[in-house]
């Protein structure tokens, strides 16, 4: 997938990339430690500093190894995928590197409570019931997406915040292209000349943020992602949709 980049337009931090990808609640999650296999938690949830609880089946092999030694270092992969199906769906990945430990049945149980309550799934509801509860207590993240990669440590996620649309993004955008395709036709004459032009191109939603708009660009060679500024960095929903009809040149209302 190809990037098309000319003036770097304002953007989010890279602390709060790495918030808005962990307050989204990542659509895939994947445990790795040294020696063991792949386990894929039934659910997960991240702090704001990076550390997360996971909810593993008892058959997964590293409960094992965790049995045994106590602590094991690991890597959580969590994959960020956009609010529309394309042909590259994932557009950030962010790793976090720790050391998973157990948590006793009593503190589980506490702490899976208070996240159905705030965090509703179903999946809380396994603990003690073929799935356990454990720890990662995080010592560094790399976060990589369309801005770049970044190296970031638990006190950068920690003093970041996440950014304000993180949580609408994915409906919003999603109904504005089942509903308002044209919208994304108009937003072509913005882009760069050389796929404006170009044939057969496809421009779909990727992501909206505080600073902008960003865009998928299908041509029938490869992707390019875009990203398209805001006038001034905006922080609620009035200021999204002034913006957004300023860039399509219209009076069309999203959501």
């Amino acid at each position: 997938m190809g990037t098309t980049r000319l003036r770097r337009p304002p953007a989010p931090t890279d602390g709060e990339r790495a918030r808005s990808l962990t307050a989204r609640g990542a659509g895939a999650a994947a445990l790795v430690g040294t020696g063991s296999p792949v386990a894929h938690p039934l659910a997960q949830h991240v702090y704001a500093d990076g550390s997360a609880v996971l909810l593993l089946s008892d058959d997964e092999p590293v409960l094992a190894r965790l049995a045994r030694d106590g602590e094991l270092a690991v890597m959580l992969e969590l994959a960020d995928t956009a609010p529309v199906a394309l042909r590259e769906p994932v557009r950030g990945l962010l790793w976090i590197t720790g050391h998973l430990t157990a948590v006793d049945a009593g503190r589980a149980r506490r702490i899976a409570v208070g996240l159905s309550e705030h965090h509703p799934s179903p999946a809380w509801l396994e603990l003690g019931h073929g799935a356990v509860l454990v720890r990662l207590t995080p010592g560094s993240a790399v976060l990589s997406d369309a801005e770049g990669t970044a190296a970031l440590a638990p006190v950068d996620l920690a003093a970041a915040r996440p950014d304000p649309f993180c949580r609408y993004e994915h409906h919003w955008l999603g109904h504005l292209e089942a509903a308002h395709p044209e919208v994304f036709t108009a937003l072509a004459r913005h882009l760069p000349p050389a796929l404006r032009d170009a044939r057969d191109v496809r421009v779909r939603p990727l992501g909206v943020d505080r600073c902008g708009l960003r865009l998928r660009v299908e041509t029938p060679d490869r992707d390019h992602d875009v990203r398209l500024a805001w006038e001034a960095p905006i922080k609620t929903v009035e200021e999204l949709r002034t913006q957004f009809q300023r860039m399509v040149g219209c009076l069309h209302r999203p959501g």
